[in-house]
């Protein structure tokens, strides 16, 4: 069957980036931009990011790929986003934004979050009555870390007051993003998940529960109504699509969060299939026919951007980002040392700086969690650090750790998601930025033990994952087809020389968390 010259416009709202790509509804991807974005850190744990920089991002991304003529505009017959999760837009009656977004890694909520879930009596900190309640109606619970919009929306209503009042409603930066395409303000059964506020019992009635919004203390008016995923929202508004260049015949469909678009960019659609996402963040996840929760390692099957059907969701908190870190705060620091340095062809040098390293580095391991850590333990207060230097631990040494270290907690991730479905995965898709180091695949394949098959253009996968969902939303393809559109670039299987040392390693690299993490409670017991 020839490719239908129909494409989708699919934006993907990461948090260090925006990307954006022209997509044949069969997953062919014709062409695509990055747009860089700036993250706000503020001292009281606070993490923001401007609106109007999405917005403006998506502006010059698609005049670029609009210019270059590689799709006529008339055969661009839908958007769809793709977006960073668990994030928080407070708007006004007129659609516009209150404040910066705080988004997905901001942490300031958490004493009133732990407030709410409190109760006697308790377990893992939780009321024990609360608890059950939580996990019975919407397979998850607020996690203490703050990173939940439950807990954006109160750390607002107690800490900002005026803009609890003025906000009409609170957006995921998705729906935010949906509003400015169409008008109109709505979200999906999946995207709600994380505001801890609906009954996900019959995934084709899911809604707000009455007794949860007053448990949570969410006001439900200030909320906004919901879809079934894949819904059609609408035409994009005429004067968008003139300022964009499109056809205001253009279909806008409503999207998903990042982590469930992956998962169908990703070609792991069916049940068990799993995949792997190196990002900013990261996760491993899988489609599962059942709801289940694991409230000790912070995970469970919450609703999927598949109508009808259930996703493994979790999340590590840091992944991608600790070789930024690596390169901005150590390597490219802004200083007199990095004067000359290339620090844009960084990430290309550090896989040819690890591979002078043996596998294990010598002993030197790192653990990745610079922001806290979420799956498999919610603790927000653990941080990240080398051990093991010594006068010969080189830079090599180092940067391998960076690397090997993000696996370790992939691994970590994999022992309880493999409890979870009660069996062996025995492949993993691999995804996301990191994906495109042949050196970091081949290193997770070691530590996981495991065959890691490599997504063509894994970058995109997000926004493949958009195109995708809305190219079933309007009838171009079925979501069981989408395996066969999913072209994999290489498939690295696990050296079995290395398998002992990354084993010894690897039951290290958990021991330091277990022997750390007290320590890391008092060092960071006022911070985020």
């Amino acid at each position: 069957m020839p490719i239908p010259a129909e494409h989708i416009l699919a934006i993907d709202l990461g948090t260090s980036s925006l990307k954006l790509a022209l997509v044949s509804v069969r997953g062919v991807v014709a062409d695509s931009e990055v747009e860089p974005l700036e993250i706000s850190l503020l001292a009281d744990g606070g993490v923001e990011q401007d609106p109007e920089h999405w917005w403006a991002a998506i502006r010059r991304g698609t005049h670029r790929m609009l210019d270059r003529g590689s799709v006529p505009v008339e055969r661009i017959v839908g958007l769809n986003l793709s977006s960073q999760w668990s994030g928080t837009v407070p708007v006004d009656r007129a659609g516009r934004h209150l404040t910066n977004a705080i988004i997905w890694m901001d942490s300031r909520g958490a004493d009133h979050v732990k407030a709410v879930t409190d109760g006697f009596p308790r377990l893992q900190g939780y009321g024990v009555a609360k608890l059950a309640k939580w996990i019975r109606l919407t397979g998850g619970v607020p996690g203490h870390s703050g990173k939940d919009p439950i807990a954006h929306i109160l750390w607002i209503r107690a800490e900002r007051p005026d803009v609890y009042r003025e906000t009409a409603t609170f957006l995921e930066p998705r729906d935010y993003l949906n509003l400015r395409f169409t008008g109109k303000v709505a979200s999906s059964f999946d995207a709600i998940t994380l505001h801890w506020v609906t009954d996900n019992r019959d995934l084709g009635r899911v809604d707000y529960n009455a007794g949860l919004l007053r448990m949570a203390q969410l006001e439900r008016g200030k909320l906004p109504d919901l879809l079934p995923p894949a819904s059609v929202l609408g035409p994009i508004l005429p004067d968008v699509a003139r300022d964009l260049g499109l056809s205001d015949r253009v279909q806008v469909v409503i999207g998903m969060p990042d982590v469930l678009a992956a998962s169908i960019g990703s070609g792991a659609v069916r049940d068990f299939d799993a995949h792997l996402c190196i990002g900013t963040s990261s996760w491993l996840t899988c489609h599962v026919p059942y709801k289940k929760s694991d409230l000790f390692h912070n995970m469970a099957s919450l609703p999927s951007s598949i109508p009808g059907r259930y996703l493994l969701t979790n999340e590590q908190e840091s992944a991608g980002i600790c070789l930024t870190w690596l390169r901005d705060n150590v390597f490219f620091h802004d200083d007199e040392l990095a004067a000359s340095a290339d620090r844009l062809d960084a990430y290309r040098i550090f896989d040819k700086i690890a591979e002078r390293a043996p596998a294990g580095s010598d002993g030197v391991i790192f653990t990745p969690w610079l922001n806290g850590e979420r799956t498999p333990v919610d603790d927000h207060r653990v941080r990240a650090g080398f051990f093991n230097q010594s006068l010969d631990t080189t830079r090599a040494h180092l940067v391998r750790a960076v690397l090997e270290g993000v696996a370790y907690n992939s691994r970590w991730l994999l022992t309880y998601v493999e409890r979870f479905i009660k069996r062996r995965l025995p492949e993993v898709t691999m995804i996301g930025g990191g994906a495109r180091s042949n050196l970091w695949c081949q290193i997770h394949a070691d530590v996981l033990g495991r065959p890691i098959r490599q997504a063509e253009e894994p970058v995109l996968a997000n926004a493949r994952g958009a195109a995708f969902q809305a190219a079933a939303a309007l009838g171009y393809l079925s979501f069981d087809e989408i395996p066969e559109h999913v072209p994999i670039a290489r498939t690295f299987e696990p050296e079995p020389d290395n398998r002992g040392i990354y084993d010894a390693l690897y039951g290290h690299f958990t021991d330091m968390y277990r022997s750390t993490k007290h320590l890391h409670a008092k060092l960071n017991g006022a911070s985020r």
